[in-house]
Parts: C-alpha cells; structure tokens; sequence
C-alpha cells in the first residue's frame, strides 16, 4: 500500500529562494533574522540576532535566564552541536534538597534552576561562527525591550494564570508585569528596559584588539553581572512549586565557572539520509532510536494518517522513550549509546511491537550494565495536550491544562545562506513565571534542574556539576554528507514526537515541508514525563482530531488510551531546506496559534 498522498492545499506555501530563509515560533523574530541576511550577514549572525529578541517577545516561552541547544553546520563542514545546557550547581546535591522536604525537584522556583547557559552559547556561536560585530547583533533586542512590542494573547494569558502567585509571593514579578497591579492586555506596547540596560551594559563592555576578544569581554561580564545579581537575590526563600518557600543555591561562582561549548552529534541513517541529534545528555537519540526501529518496516506501516501507521509508530516511540528513562543521561558512555542505536538493538527493539497497545515501559538492555530501576509512573486521569512544560499549580484560567497545571512551552528557530550555513535552535528555560524575577536584569531563572531525580541510582540523578537530561532538541538531516534541512519544536517530551512525525512524512511519503508540518499530530504519553509533577499515562496517546474518526476509532481498539487534542492543537514545528545541487534554499512554519512564521527569498 503507497503512502498516503499529500493534501492538495496547504494553510501556507512551501517558501523557496536562493538567498537566505528564516523560520521560527514568532514572526517577529523570523524578520528579523532576515533582515540581518539582507544586510550581509550569515545564519549565524541572523539567528543570534532572533535569539536575543526570543527573549523579548516570547518571555513566557525564554530567556536570557534559561538555556538553548542548537545543531548547525558551516559550509562544507561536518555539523556540530551547541551546548548551551547550564549544570546543576555546585550546591544543588541530593542530600540538600531531601533536607528541604522535597521528594522531587520543584517546577518553580530558584531550587530548580541550573547555571543560565543560553546566552553565552548565543555569544560563543556569534564569535567563532558570525560576521557581525556584537552591537549589530543585539541592537534589534535592545530596541524592542527599550521601545516595546506588541504583547502577545498568550503572555497576556500566562500572566494572568499566574497572577495570584505574583502577588502574594513573587512581588518583583508582579512589578515586572503587572505594574500598578494592573494586568497588561493583547496588543499593549510592553518593552523590558531594566534588561535593555543589561544588554547596552554588555555591548559597552565588549573591547579588545580583535573581534573575537571582544565578544569575549562581554561574555565575562555578563556572567559577572548576572551572578552577582542572582546570587544577592535568591538567597531568600520564596514560594516553590511545592508550595513552601526555599532559597536557591546557585551563587555567582557557578556562573563563573561555565562556558558553553561544541560536540559532535549523535547521527543514524533513515531511507540513505544521516539524521543528527544531540548525544544522550539530551532526548535527541529517542529520536534516532524510532527511526532505526521503523526503518527495517514498509512504508506501510510508517505512514501517520492510517490506523496501522499510527499504532506502530506509538509503540515505537513507547520503546525508545522507555530506553530514553532507563539509559539517557550523562553516564551513558559513546559506545552505549551506538549499541543502543545499532541495526541489531533496532531489531530487538523492533520485534516488541505487537497489535495492541503497549502499557508497560520496556527498556533495552545495554551489555555490562544492571538491569534499570525506572521511577513509579505517577498516574493522572487527565492529560493536557500539547503545552509542552509545566511549571507552577494555579487555580486560574489559562494557559492551564484539565489537571490544573499553569504549563509553559519553548520557542524555535532555524535559518540557512546563500553561502550554505544552517542552524536550527531551539531555547528554552528562564519563561516568566518559571522563578521571581530578579532586580537588576528583567528576568528570572530557569528550572532545568526539574528534569532530574533525587535518586542516585538513576541515570538522571540530581548531581552537582551534571547537565539535567534536556528535552531541547534540535535536529539536523543530511544527504551524501551535505546539509539539506534543519528543523524543530517547542514541546517538551513531545519535541522529537512530533519531528517523528515529519521526518517520516517527508523522507519516506515524499511530502513537502509545509505538508508535513500542517498535518494532523498525535504523540504518547506512556512515560514519566519529564516535568513536574513528571506524571504520565500508561498507554496514552493524544490525538489531533482531524488524525480521523476512524484511525481514531482503531487505536481504540487496539487498546491505546486517547485522548483528543482539537483540530489544530499539536506540534509546532518550522523547518529551512537546503538542495546542495541547485543551491534553491526552502522554509515553512507552523499555522497552529497563528504565530510561526517563514521568511525568505
């Protein structure tokens, strides 16, 4: 049986060009990364650039508190992944945190936080790889944090959930954005001055003899500001996300003490093309292990919109994911983790898909070690459908799921040159009700540190020193070695589902990027999630609508446990396209919230 056909119409067009072409989860950011092609700089210079005004325009989804992963490419160069994952501070030990009460890292508050490494990977990226000068660069974030921007629905909306909380706990945060106690409506002109000064403070301080030193400077004095900011503030108890006030342990010397930095991938082959992902110290390889799972089926059995492709998938990723909670994180070795991602494991793995639904959590075994030890999945009779990362419990309206959740999410951007260079990124971390936000610089903390367990024997233990298994997830795809298409999500745990779902669309049904992207989602939740509270239901499976009644109808038979999501409710992927042959360059975004946005030409 062929692959599905794709629809005849899409919500957009596929752009194509040969100059340059940006996509990501805001339109503002997307011109603006292309307004820097169009003055002569490259993906690089042009994705610093959209970077920083992510933080401006997008707060409940970054910021320059929170972190980032991106995985790029240069021209004729083999590609390479940028670390900007903070780890645990030095203070944040297992011990300290069960002396506090707590059973789990909370999902707010300064406890959670782990060393900001965002903006210095930005930085780090900017110097080896752009063009520009740093104050070029930064200008487009600087004037909309000093001028403003139009804010929009949903920040209005994440305030008002956690306005509560602002008031009677997080007073610096309802100063921020609720000055007057007023809320702020959809569209008000709404800049962050105090971190526009931050920003102007760091441009000042990048001097040197070269370009390279320079950028250097301002690196050292951002960690410098920040730390000693942060450090000052958060060693007073305020209210966490378990409901009690504790101080945080992060202080100016973590800061201090990091840089980010560069790997090299993980990678796997699918249908002759090389999919590279980050190593196991993220989620990216759950994504390589679907696809060496599905790559030994007929194409029959990988198509998304029918009731068999749908299944196998599902069981597929349950597989993977369950490796990902039993293997991933900073101990699993190279070599493991190539075992893990091998022809033979696929096979195993693969023979474990039946005709129903899975409800249990399978993991591998890897040669040497114990069998694992996974947590109690932690159970709930609802489960909201694609907001991607919980933070605070709230009693208010949106942005909340069923379960009573306040939930943030991510942003993402990709952008690829004329003269070859493509980067995809995706940041994270610092939203604004993540943490209080912190006199001096205009934004909070991140809570990465959520993704790790108080348990030493876990692969994901709560460790000083240790990066928290990230769900940040960016991908790249090559062809003959060359770069032809970056892409990502926001979403969480569902970040590498969703990309699942496009990539077999695109590499094994032939569908255009746009296709791929509009068409209906679905993904599991037949895992420990990766969040506070990390719940999940054994056999779920949370479906777009449109996935159609009958496809529906038969995971339901097949015993998987769905739950409806709405028409346009899930995945939130942009991708940019390079052909190495013809040099034509593509780009495509999502429709779902009418906030992605495509450019280029």
């Amino acid at each position: 049986m062929p692959f599905t056909a794709p629809p005849a119409f899409t919500t957009r067009p596929d752009l194509t060009g040969t100059f340059g072409m940006a996509a990501s989860t805001h339109g503002t950011v997307s011109t603006v990364a292309q307004a820097v092609l169009e003055r002569g700089g490259n993906a690089f210079d042009a994705v610093v650039a959209g970077a920083f005004v992510l933080h401006v325009v997008e707060p409940h989804l970054n910021g320059p508190g929170g972190d980032v992963v991106a995985i790029f490419a240069t021209a004729g160069s083999a590609p390479r992944v940028l670390v900007g994952q903070g780890p645990a501070p030095a203070g944040a030990t297992i011990e300290h945190y069960r002396a506090e009460g707590l059973d789990l890292v909370p999902g707010a508050g300064a406890l959670a936080a782990t060393v900001p490494g965002a903006v210095d990977a930005w930085l780090l990226l900017l110097r080896d790889h752009g063009t520009w000068e740093l104050g070029d660069v930064l200008a487009y974030a600087i004037g909309y944090a000093r001028d403003g921007h139009p804010m929009l629905r949903n920040v209005v909306s994440t305030i008002r959930g956690v306005a509560e909380l602002f008031r009677d706990h997080w007073p610096t945060s309802a100063a921020r954005w609720m000055p007057g106690g007023s809320l702020p409506r959809p569209g008000d002109l709404v800049g962050n001055p105090v971190y526009a000064d931050v920003l102007d403070d760091v441009v000042a301080a990048a001097t040197g003899a070269d370009r390279g030193a320079r950028i250097d400077a301002a690196r050292a004095r951002w960690r410098d500001v920040v730390g000693r900011a942060v450090e000052g503030f958060i060693s007073t108890p305020h209210r966490h996300s378990d409901g009690r006030d504790h101080a945080g342990v992060l202080t100016a010397a973590d800061l201090a003490d990091f840089e980010a930095s560069y790997e090299p991938p993980a990678t796997a082959r699918f249908r002759g093309y090389t999919i590279a992902k980050t190593g196991a110290w993220g989620q990216g390889p759950a994504l390589l292990q679907s696809l060496a799972i599905l790559d030994g089926l007929d194409d029959a059995q990988l198509d998304p919109s029918t009731e068999l492709g749908a299944h196998t998938i599902l069981e597929a990723q349950k597989l993977a994911l369950a490796d990902r909670e039993a293997w991933y994180g900073e101990g699993l070795s190279p070599v493991e983790l190539d075992h893990m991602l091998s022809e033979e494991y696929a096979r195993e793995r693969r023979a474990l898909i039946g005709e129903q639904a899975s409800r249990a959590l399978l993991p591998g075994a890897v040669p040497g070690r114990p069998a694992p030890t996974i947590p109690p999945l932690r159970t709930h009779t609802t489960t909201a459908a694609g907001v991607g990362e919980p933070t605070v419990r709230v009693t208010s309206e949106l942005p909340t799921g069923r379960d009573g959740v306040a939930r943030g999410d991510t942003c993402h951007i990709d952008v690829v040159d004329q003269w070859g260079n493509i980067v995809s990124a995706t940041p994270s971390g610092g939203w604004l009700q993540s943490s209080p936000t912190i006199p001096g610089l205009g934004f909070c903390l991140g809570t990465r540190l959520q993704m790790t367990w108080l348990d030493e024997d876990s692969p994901t233990a709560l460790r000083p020193g240790d990066r928290p298994r990230t769900t940040l997830t960016p991908t790249l795809v090559l062809r003959d070695a060359e770069p032809v298409m970056a892409l990502g999500s926001p979403g969480g745990d569902q970040q590498d589902q969703w990309q699942l779902l496009f990539l077999l669309r695109v590499l094994a049904g032939g569908w255009s990027p746009q296709q791929a992207i509009d068409a209906p989602a679905f993904h599991t939740t037949s895992f420990p999630g990766s969040f506070w509270p990390r719940t999940g239901t054994p056999g779920g499976a949370i479906v777009e609508d449109r996935l159609g009644n009958d496809v529906i109808s038969g995971l339901e038979r097949r015993g998987h446990v769905v739950t409806r999501a709405g028409d346009w409710a899930l995945g939130r992927l942009s991708a940019v396209t390079r052909d190495p042959a013809t040099g034509i360059l593509g780009a495509a975004a999502n429709p779902r919230g009418a906030q992605g946005y495509a450019v280029g030409r």
